[in-house]
């Protein structure tokens, strides 16, 4: 398939990665960023230009990664007829895209993605649009790029990604407090890395629920006590601590 990238950041690099390995070619890269853009552009052996150029109309899929708040002041820079348009945003409707095309959906890459990562990881691909035509074009494009395609409403991507939120974002807010304390407390963090890995391994193959350990889960109000006291010089990290803690214990209760 031949595609036209609009933006240059993370999930733009990923994907161009992804579509080059997978036999695709990239047409066009169209970036506000002059210098992110043409690096892109050359990585994957296609022309460069800014949002006021000349868009490549010979694409059979044009795939917009930008910020949410960029994509609903689209319209004012593209025009693409009949064109099939996607976006990659877990959060944002397709229907923001149809005031640009007559075709048009969602590619959501259900992933955390960096562009430096040197190894693709697994992005399993969320597909959209306001056709079953487009719909089925999409899945049989995604599926050339992984083996996880699903369909999914509006709806239902927002959920899936609000629940990213907790599970990636949210554990790596946690993951930052945990080395700030052992750095301020003169202990090795990297001796919890094994202890993080068996966590997300279990939890792939047994619910979370039926898997939780810990002070809280047994009641243990000996050891929280002396985990609080532990914290007392570190505010922040106590006061999450309390809200975890206290969900655990009554979780059964709500």
């Amino acid at each position: 398939m031949k595609i036209v990238i609009i933006g240059s950041g993370n999930v733009a690099a990923i994907l161009g990665r992804l579509f080059i390995k997978n036999g695709h070619t990239v047409l066009q890269v169209m970036s506000r960023n002059k210098l992110t853009g043409e690096s892109l552009a050359t990585e994957l052996g296609s022309t460069y230009t800014n949002f006021e150029g000349t868009t490549n109309m010979d694409a059979d899929l044009y795939v917009v990664s930008l910020s949410d708040h960029v994509l609903f002041n689209l319209n004012k820079s593209f025009n693409l007829g009949d064109k099939l348009i996607v976006h990659t945003a877990g959060s944002v409707s397709k229907d923001v895209l149809s005031y640009v095309s007559s075709n048009y959906g969602v590619l959501y890459p259900f992933q955390t993605l960096r562009k430096e990562n040197t190894v693709l990881p697994n992005i399993p691909i969320l597909v959209d649009a306001n056709s079953e035509e487009s719909i089925q074009k999409l899945e049989q494009f995604a599926a050339t790029l992984t083996p996880t395609v699903k369909r999914t409403t509006d709806e239902e991507r927002v959920k899936l990604h609000m629940s990213g939120v907790v599970v990636s974002n949210f554990s790596n807010h946690l993951y930052m407090l945990a080395e700030d304390f052992c750095k301020k407390e003169g202990v090795d963090f990297t001796l919890l890395y094994p202890l993080i890995q068996e966590t997300a391994n279990r939890i792939t193959q047994f619910s979370p629920l039926d898997v939780q350990t810990g002070p809280a889960i047994r009641n243990d109000l000996y050891t929280i006590d002396k985990h609080l006291k532990l914290l007392s010089t570190h505010p922040k990290l106590k006061y999450i601590y309390l809200k975890l803690t206290d969900s655990i214990m009554n979780w059964k209760i709500t």
